[in-house]
């Protein structure tokens, strides 16, 4: 049995509202966070989940929860946290200002300094921006683009053996991690160069298939458009 996986971002964060790196740190919800995130409730409030999931970061467990509360036609119990769906780990970066932190990732593709990271991404690709921000890092702990990319099979797989009797179900997870899971499964993206980031509280919706295979089916769609 195939399930729907309505992936959905978090609301916005004060980190969000900051601009600092938002990987693996985790900062609370914005009033603007959680008033986004009860249109996407609303807007889903009639779709039946069997399920839903949520990444061990407290901004997606928050968000989860909204999302749970707001739905009238679905039975949910206890949500499984996966830490497998957690946002992308920036290593030495995390809680940094962005603009700085892609300027010394920009440094090390070779291509100068660069704050725009869709302009650098564009430039060097989508993986040597991963294997860059990683060179970056001054610990080095920063995902590359096989750790990642390990960790999004894994992901898949996992959610794969939860959902094995559900034919639909809903998970939060974080803007980059979704994104890359675009540039990785979506037919429309070329699997090299950057695509839109995902809006706060947006719904990505995806089809895991009987025999493992994954694929996005809708990227970033708003609750207006829901």
């Amino acid at each position: 049995m195939a399930t729907e996986v309505y992936l959905v971002r978090h609301g916005e964060t004060m980190f969000n509202q900051l601009d600092k790196v938002q990987g693996w740190c985790d900062s609370p919800l914005t009033i603007k966070g959680i008033d986004d995130l009860k249109s996407t409730a609303q807007a889903l409030s009639q779709v039946h989940f069997d399920n839903m999931y949520s990444s061990d970061l407290k901004r997606a467990i928050d968000t989860v929860h909204l999302m749970k509360d707001a739905n009238q036609v679905s039975e949910i119990g206890k949500i499984k946290k996966l830490p497998e769906f957690r946002e992308v780990f920036f290593g030495s970066f995390e809680g940094d200002d962005i603009a700085t932190t892609w300027e010394q990732v920009s440094e090390a593709t070779g291509i100068g300094p660069e704050d725009d990271v869709t302009k650098i991404i564009n430039q060097v690709g989508i993986y040597e921006f991963r294997e860059a921000t990683k060179k970056a890092d001054p610990r080095h702990l920063a995902e590359n683009k096989r750790e990642l990319d390990e960790r999004m099979e894994r992901a898949v797989s996992v959610l794969g053996e939860l959902t094995k009797n559900e034919q639909r179900v809903l998970i939060v997870s974080h803007g980059d991690f979704i994104k890359t899971l675009a540039i990785k499964y979506w037919n429309q993206s070329d699997g090299l160069h950057d695509i839109v980031f995902p809006n706060n509280g947006s719904v990505t919706r995806g089809i895991l298939h009987d025999n493992g295979r994954f694929e996005i089916v809708d990227y970033n769609v708003n609750a207006e458009d829901m």
